[in-house]
């Protein structure tokens, strides 16, 4: 059992959406993993809007064991916002999530929590990944991109099993579909994030096809997940690129007509390219105060904004340093807090991990 495991409880938060499998059969499934931890955990459902069938077995469930705890939303409100319901519920220190239908093998689960002795947060990776060619090439393009864009090499950001310390839900807030892109999240609040292999479930088969709508979805996700990831208090430069970019070719366009004109005697009433040009130098110029009041907005919250983790504080007691003690030196308090000042007349030494 790992230092974890030995002395912390679990709670399971498992988010119940339209796709799920037999919940009761899921759930067997998972309690073999769960008590092959030998600690004790509570199972959240949260059932995504109305489905009274899902509920019906989930209140068997219930009545069978006392460790479930079922809610249910008045209407759907997507993943996202069922899983915050769930880790907003859940009591334990160590946090895991587990999707609604046949993903990983149980066993899994013991190497998700062994994972976090040596990371905050691990986020499971289907391998070896069963389908066809073009859903390995689907989800190639996707997790390229995703690395492009945020520099994050994560094979498996679909995969719903992770487990976590509580202090990592408490730091990140989930909304829209950033389920998915939950660990991006946490490894830019300084949280580390280590992806673990996990055996694939041999039930874990999708037939049906993705809308059209579905990957202009995937893809502004990815939109909105770079700006938060690498932009959020740094507004200036997303929009401050943008605008000079646009900017500066209105301009290179505007200069090109004006010297047509003025050398080249050629008309500017009836060229659509005039338009172009201004709009282009005109919303260029917006962008960029756009990224300025971002800043601003920053500057005047930044006292409150939080966007790193300290991992340990090692503290020499000013009082041994005075008297040369080597053996109480070489003993030195060592904790682990977010927030702690050093005393002015010791040594600190402060180990902090940065986005």
């Amino acid at each position: 059992m790992s230092e974890v495991g030995a002395m912390t409880r679990f709670s399971v938060v498992i988010p119940v959406g339209s796709r799920h499998s037999d919940l009761v059969e899921l759930y067997d499934e998972y309690r073999g993993g769960l008590d092959a931890l030998g600690r004790p955990y509570e199972t959240i459902f949260v059932v995504d809007g109305p489905q009274p069938d899902a509920i019906r077995h989930l209140r068997a469930l219930c009545n069978e064991d006392d460790r479930i705890t079922v809610l249910n939303l008045s209407r759907s409100f997507g993943e996202a916002t069922a899983l915050a319901a769930g880790l907003e519920r859940a009591t334990g220190s160590i946090i895991i999530t587990l999707p609604a239908y046949h993903q990983i093998e149980p066993s899994g689960i013991q190497s998700l929590v062994a994972a976090l002795d040596e990371a905050d947060m691990s986020i499971g990776r289907r391998w070896p990944r069963a389908g066809g060619q073009f859903e390995k090439l689907r989800r190639s393009a996707f997790h390229g991109i995703v690395k492009a864009f945020t520099g994050s090499d994560f094979h498996d950001l679909g995969c719903g099993a992770r487990a976590m310390r509580r202090q990592v839900i408490e730091d990140i807030s989930l909304y829209g579909d950033q389920h998915r892109f939950i660990g991006l999240l946490a490894q830019s609040q300084g949280f580390r994030v280590a992806e673990v292999d996990v055996p694939q479930s041999s039930k874990d088969r999708y037939d049906g096809g993705y809308p059209i709508k579905e990957y202009a979805h995937r893809a502004l996700d990815i939109l909105t997940v770079l700006f938060l990831v690498r932009f959020t208090k740094k507004p200036l430069r997303f929009f401050g690129m943008l605008g000079v970019s646009m900017f500066l070719l209105g301009a290179v366009l505007i200069l090109y007509m004006v010297i047509q004109r003025l050398f080249f005697d050629m008309g500017l009433s009836d060229r659509p390219a005039l338009l172009l040009a201004s709009l282009l130098a005109v919303l260029g110029l917006q962008l960029f105060a756009i990224g300025l009041l971002g800043e601003l907005i920053i500057f005047t919250h930044a006292r409150s904004i939080k966007d790193y983790q300290v991992q340990e504080v090692v503290h020499f007691p000013a009082a041994s340093v005075a008297r040369g003690d080597s053996g109480k030196l070489a003993h030195g308090r060592s904790e682990v807090a977010a927030n702690e000042s050093g005393d002015r007349f010791g040594r600190n030494l402060v180990k902090a991990q940065e986005p």
